[in-house]
């Protein structure tokens, strides 16, 4: 009973915050519950603290004894869900796709079946010696994607 109305109170938390999004959701045996959460623009702790007071300030404390964590997707988490991509656009993604071919190239594009991946190598002239600078693009369906990580630059 007590997880149906944390989905619940989950679910109308996101509803008034549209920007926000669930990522990962579990409650544990002894009533510890995870929220993991994500945004369109980020997440702020006034975010993580939304969705908490949502939650914690409607559950009766005497009636029920839980813990509740929420927090955000971090920076080095892999992408999980459509919408993070869309504010990743620019960066530097590592992406690896079902057949386990490794691509990292700036995040260009993201549209409803996947996203687009740009970069440069050093390839062979086609003639003669040395090599030559290329321009490098794939178009990588959602469904393609095993695995991936935005590339944290310092």
């Amino acid at each position: 009973m007590l997880k149906k109305t944390v989905e619940d109170l989950l679910q109308n938390a996101l509803e008034e915050r549209q920007d926000l999004f669930l990522i990962d959701f579990s409650f544990s045996v002894d009533n510890a519950i995870k929220v993991v959460i994500d945004g369109d623009n980020g997440v702020l702790v006034e975010d993580c603290m939304f969705v908490s007071r949502a939650i914690e300030h409607n559950i009766d404390r005497d009636e029920y004894d839980f813990s509740l964590e929420v927090l955000s997707s971090g920076a080095a988490t892999p992408l999980t869900l459509p919408r993070q991509y869309k504010k990743h656009v620019g960066r530097n993604l590592e992406v690896t796709t079902l057949d386990n071919q490794s691509l990292e190239g700036e995040l260009t594009d993201v549209n409803n079946k996947g996203v687009v991946l740009k970069w440069k190598t050093r390839e062979p002239k086609p003639l003669g010696k040395g090599k030559v600078t290329v321009a490098k693009e794939a178009n990588i369906t959602f469904d393609n994607i095993k695995e991936a990580k935005v590339k944290i630059k310092f």
